[in-house]
């Protein structure tokens, strides 16, 4: 990874915070983050500010609604759809006021929903998920492409600055098990093949690192992430919860020493994404980090040159004292690895 955005010791956030003020959202994560500003997503605004709803207001010609049970696909623009452009587009002024008064960040990272985390909650006209549909799951992850690039242009144009794409894939594993359920509740959705899903990732991958000009990100919170398919999809960094892996060996501890190897870079999650009981201790939420260098066969100085460190997932459901502490609290376990890769 030797893209700009990715320097020693990077540290950054998944994305979403709480409150529904973006101003003060967006003058926060650019103050604590400045090298990798995620662009501040407030889902405590309800329809439209979520992780599906904002991704569905990217998509171009395909809209959605809401309906009893989450959303589905409409036949053309309507209240739902023009919130989630409206919620949108206040965020993006509050991101250019922020960098107006304080300059730009060294890059802004974009989130949305991955095509098969997309594919899995947004519901087709007769009540099924878009990814039991080949047709509609194709128009889908060619729409989320094409709105994204259009973001990313947008992002860049209005701050200045390089943009980095993460695609957030939660329901990916749920994806390849089989284990989402149908319509009625009875059944299972049939196991997409890893091959399968591996494609149309990595087409989606590889059009929007050519639009932004840096390594996609891909962000899989599961106590087992996909970390080989990802990085055969082309992922240039892969963003994992470290708190929630155990003691990691097998199959995954291979994935993911390959990945490191390789040059793809692992986002830490390591901060409490919810106020924690007391005054966490710094080198206990390192520790995660420094024990699966060990275990991986790597020094500590792999920790600052081939990772970063984020909370653990989104800073939604932490009050705002804590969001702010969280993204300080990450940039002090950077420098416990620099500590342990002096030694």
């Amino acid at each position: 990874m030797s893209d700009a955005a990715w320097n020693p010791g990077i540290v950054t956030a998944l994305g979403s915070m709480p409150g529904t003020d973006p101003v003060e959202a967006a003058r926060i994560v650019l103050g604590e983050l400045p090298d990798l500003m995620p662009l501040p997503e407030l889902p405590a605004r309800g329809v439209g500010a979520d992780m599906l709803g904002r991704t569905a207001g990217l998509l171009v010609d395909l809209a959605v609604e809401v309906v009893p049970s989450g959303y589905r696909v409409a036949g053309k623009p309507g209240r739902d759809h023009r919130r989630a452009l409206d919620l949108l587009r206040w965020d993006l002024d509050a991101v250019e006021q922020a960098v107006a008064e304080a300059g730009p960040p060294r890059a802004v990272k974009v989130q949305a929903a991955g095509p098969w985390t997309l594919a899995a909650g947004i519901e087709l006209e007769r009540g099924h998920r878009v990814l039991t549909d080949p047709g509609a799951l194709r128009d889908f992850a060619e729409s989320l492409t094409e709105g994204l690039r259009a973001h990313v242009a947008q992002v860049a144009q209005r701050t200045g600055a390089p943009v980095v794409v993460q695609l957030d894939e939660p329901s990916l594993p749920a994806v390849l098990a089989g284990s989402l359920p149908t319509p009625s509740g009875y059944g299972r959705v049939a196991a997409v093949p890893e091959p399968e899903a591996q494609s149309l990732l990595g087409e989606v991958i590889e059009a929007l690192a050519a639009a932004s000009g840096a390594p996609v990100l891909v962000h899989c919170c599961a106590n087992r992430p996909p970390v080989g398919l990802l990085r055969g999809a082309g992922a240039g960094a892969v963003a994992l919860d470290a708190t929630r892996l155990g003691s990691v060996s097998g199959a995954l501890a291979d994935e993911l020493g390959e990945a490191w190897e390789e040059g793809t870079r692992l986002v830490l999650g390591l901060v409490p994404g919810v106020d924690p009981e007391g005054r966490p201790d710094v080198r206990e939420l390192a520790r995660p980090g420094l024990e699966l260098a060990s275990r991986l066969g790597f020094a500590p100085k792999a920790l600052l040159e081939r990772s970063a460190v984020s909370p653990a997932c989104g800073l939604a459901g932490a009050s705002p004292e804590w969001a702010r502490r969280a993204l300080s609290v990450a940039k002090e376990i950077t420098e416990v690895f620099a500590e342990a890769a002096e030694r």
